[in-house]
């Protein structure tokens, strides 16, 4: 694990509030959407990949969905929403790991990752990451990925990202999966600010 990576996530965690982050959304319409839009089963085995303490989970709760996974690197963003959820949180299987070191028991239907993907600036590990997902995603399941577009911040939390283009992200993971479609969306954070993202949406060939 990368302790530094590791150390500054607990950090983040540990001393801001939800609404002191710039990714901060009270209702994650857009990732919502794409269940919605897609027809994605109530069953599905859907994970959020450095889903921290958004509240897509807390949406799909809602929605029904009922095979849920939450991985983060941070212990203290899992318990945060651990405590949020109170009850509900016995519904959500909660995973505390750097993606790179994650080991899935099992493939998913649906592998979300919103403004955590981007954080992987290396050759090496964007190459690892695009194995993981193509070994972890079941055959003709999705991938929905959001990063900062090439128009988007060259930092987030103070550590380097990398932008992305359609036609970079489709490069990326064209080897198991064919794009559905990608578009451009800005996200007004609780600063007033607005970083311009790209999110696109895969199948498993």
């Amino acid at each position: 694990m990368n302790t530094y990576k590791k150390q500054h996530w607990e950090n983040v965690f540990a001393n801001k509030q939800e609404t002191e982050v710039s990714w901060y959304q009270s209702k994650p319409q857009t990732s919502i959407n794409f269940f919605i839009e897609n027809a994605i089963p109530k069953d599905a085995k859907v994970i959020d990949v450095g889903g921290g303490d958004s509240y897509l989970i807390d949406n799909l709760l809602e929605l029904g969905y009922t095979n849920l996974f939450l991985l983060d690197i941070s212990e203290n963003a899992i318990n945060r929403i651990k405590n949020r959820l109170g009850a509900n949180a016995e519904k959500v299987t909660f995973i505390v790991s750097d993606i790179l070191d994650f080991l899935p028991e099992t493939t998913f239907d649906v592998w979300h990752d919103r403004a955590s993907f981007h954080f992987l600036t290396t050759e090496k590990d964007i190459v690892n990451y695009q194995k993981l997902v193509s070994n972890s995603v079941a055959e003709n399941g999705f991938l929905f990925l959001g990063t900062f577009s090439e128009n988007g911040p060259l930092k987030c939390s103070g550590l380097e990202i990398t932008q992305y283009s359609e036609s970079k992200l489709e490069r990326i993971f064209a080897t198991d999966f064919t794009k559905l479609n990608c578009f451009t969306e800005d996200h007004p954070t609780p600063f007033n600010t607005i970083q311009n993202f790209i999110f696109c949406t895969f199948k498993k060939n």
